[in-house]
């Protein structure tokens, strides 16, 4: 193993798509890490998902040897949903390697990330990737970047991580401009945990840096904010196979296994240290992501309740920033309300449950935390529309915002200004990048973004625009839950919290879909959407008639009015009594994010 000083630790990172998991690829051939028979696309990429989805949804990380130094490499998600990973592999790393596409130039998580390394003091080593592209402009997008970000022009370089042009020149630059690690290998051990993961076989398998002295097989570890004890059964490095090595020392990232059976004992952001000779203080750790987007999810078939909890318990073993927790609704049954940290988190986390534990699911309209002040000075938190107190018990309630940054060619300004503005957003900052290239800067309520901001904001830019976010904290807002009643009876799935502008469109829409999904019954169903006691919208779904005056031929008007009369009677007994019965698949197309 070289010494300290041949030791590099950096990340790879960029907006989502701008070549990441190619590059780490790219490293891999050149580095002869993989033999060239086993190589293949996205090679860090070990989830299913990932690959078909071509992202990357979990960090991974790799050692590689580059002339007669070590560097140790961490590619990290893209997409704004998964922030917290990549915030957590900048924490192990000395340097970042940012990478640029060079026929897009900044985007906004190029920003986020770029500034969330700086925040790091990490030595940033920019590189424009895709200069093989004919659309490619790398002159043009290293300016940009250098008035942007004040990285130097002539320091930028210029890659091709899909032909493999410019790599060997980057990894150069990697090993003269990222500093070695600093760290004693006699202190007492400091290793900080930056990913965790469940393996069913050999229990958690922890992602560590050493920040001081040295990690040896054997040695008896104590997780300091768990505060409990484990011996270690097996430390190792990925080259990218798993690889195990006797020991460990300051600037290495490896992994970790000590015969842990629950995730919460090995949580990211906890500092190993040995039980004989502690640390005196543990390392500085991460803020527990928060999640931000709250859903139902039900099984279609109930008996598969028990499944579900299963699945969930399982999947939070290697998905530990989700939260889900019992409820129940009186239109579907018993299942649990999820919290995740964004839309596609959600989908993802959705489809490995259908995908992973074959189960058929349900998944109610995502909708966020709020706080509801009482009047007596007590606060709630509510999750879910049915736990709101009543409009009389409430004083004030509070919803949370976003900052949301979004880059968009100029000539696309004022669609994505009304576009925020519709949402509730105020605009806080616009500033032109280049004179085609604009940032735009808005603060907007997150219940507003959840639902299909990004879809709407793609499709008025072509595509082009980008999005961040980061949250904002929570301000007050004129808020109300609004009922979907089929015949007179609340439907609690239905209902949803919304801001007091807003509720009669969406009340009109919701009873006009349901009314279009909702099967004919014996008697006329009305669907209304109240807010409290005040009916906003209604739609009826007319009865099934019965020709009563068939038979009747001629004759006696009053014998037809009388048939007649008997039918409505009895459709009025039959209402009272009756219940509609609402099927499957009226909840998937009106719960629907794509309906």
């Amino acid at each position: 193993m070289p010494d300290i000083d041949r030791r590099r630790c950096l990340s790879v990172v960029a907006h989502i798509d701008h070549g990441k998991s190619t590059l780490a690829d790219r490293i891999l051939e050149l580095t002869n890490a993989v033999d060239p028979r086993d190589m293949r696309e996205q090679f860090l990429d070990s989830m299913e998902l990932e690959r078909e989805r071509g992202i990357t949804i979990k960090a991974q990380n790799v050692r590689v040897a580059w002339g007669d130094h070590h560097l140790f490499l961490i590619d990290t998600p893209g997409h704004v949903d998964f922030g917290y990973e990549v915030s957590r592999s900048l924490a192990a790393c000395e340097g970042a390697v940012l990478v640029v596409d060079a026929a897009q130039g900044i985007q906004a998580q190029t920003l986020a990330n770029c500034y969330l390394a700086l925040e790091n003091d990490l030595e940033i080593v920019a590189a424009l990737n895709k200069i093989d592209l004919p659309a490619a402009e790398p002159d043009r997008y290293a300016e940009e970047i250098e008035r942007v970000l004040g990285i130097p022009a002539d320091s930028i370089l210029r890659i091709s991580a899909k032909t493999g042009a410019g790599v060997s020149e980057l990894l150069d630059a990697v090993v003269q401009r990222i500093p070695p690690p600093t760290g004693d290998p006699d202190a007492p051990l400091q290793a900080l945990i930056f990913d965790s993961l469940y393996d069913q076989y050999r229990g958690v398998v922890s992602a560590v840096r050493v920040v001081n002295g040295t990690l040896a097989a054997g040695q008896r570890l104590r997780f300091m904010q768990a505060g409990s004890v484990h011996e270690v059964e097996e430390i190792g490095i990925r080259a990218p196979v798993p690889t195990p090595v006797a020991e460990l020392g300051p600037g290495e990232v490896g992994y970790l296994m000590a015969g842990i059976k629950d995730l919460s004992q090995a949580r990211s952001g906890e500092t190993v240290t040995t039980a004989p000779r502690p640390a005196a203080a543990p390392l500085p750790g991460y803020r527990e992501p928060k999640p931000m987007v709250f859903c139902g999810l039900f099984p279609v078939e109930g008996d598969d309740f028990a499944d579900l909890r299963e699945a969930l318990e399982k999947l939070r073993l290697n998905d530990a920033s989700f939260t889900y927790e019992p409820e129940t609704s009186g239109a579907l049954g018993f299942g649990f309300r999820c919290g995740f940290l964004g839309l596609l988190h959600m989908e993802i986390v959705r489809e490995r449950l259908e995908r992973e534990f074959d189960l058929t699911l349900i998944a109610t309209a995502p909708s966020v935390e709020y706080l509801a002040h009482l009047r007596g000075g007590a606060m709630v938190k509510v999750h879910n529309p049915s736990d709101m107190p009543s409009a009389g018990e409430v004083e004030t309630i509070e919803e949370p915002f976003l900052t949301v940054t979004v880059l968009l060619p100029s000539e696309y300004t004022g669609t994505v200004m009304d576009l925020c503005q519709t949402r509730r957003g105020d605009m806080v900052k616009m500033e032109y990048l280049s004179s085609e290239r604009l940032e735009l800067v808005y603060r907007i309520p997150l219940a507003e973004v959840v639902v299909d901001f990004f879809d709407q904001l793609k499709s008025r830019t072509k595509g082009y625009a980008s999005l961040d976010y980061e949250p904002l904290g929570y301000e007050p807002a004129d808020l109300v839950r609004l009922d979907v009643l089929l015949n007179q009876v609340p439907v609690d799935a239905f209902s949803t919290i919304i801001h007091r502008s807003k509720a009669n469109d969406h009340g009109r829409r919701m009873t006009e879909k349901l009314r279009q999904v909702i099967p004919r019954q014996m008697f006329d169903v009305p669907i209304q959407a109240a807010i409290g006691g005040r009916i906003v919208a209604r739609e009826t779904v007319k009865a099934m008639r019965k020709d009563v005056i068939a038979k009747c031929y001629g004759g006696d008007i009053t014998r037809k009015r009388k048939l007649l009369e008997q039918q409505k009677a009895g459709k009025r007994r039959m209402k009272n009594i009756g219940r509609v019965e609402v099927p499957q698949e009226a909840f998937i197309a009106a719960l629907g994010l794509d309906g």
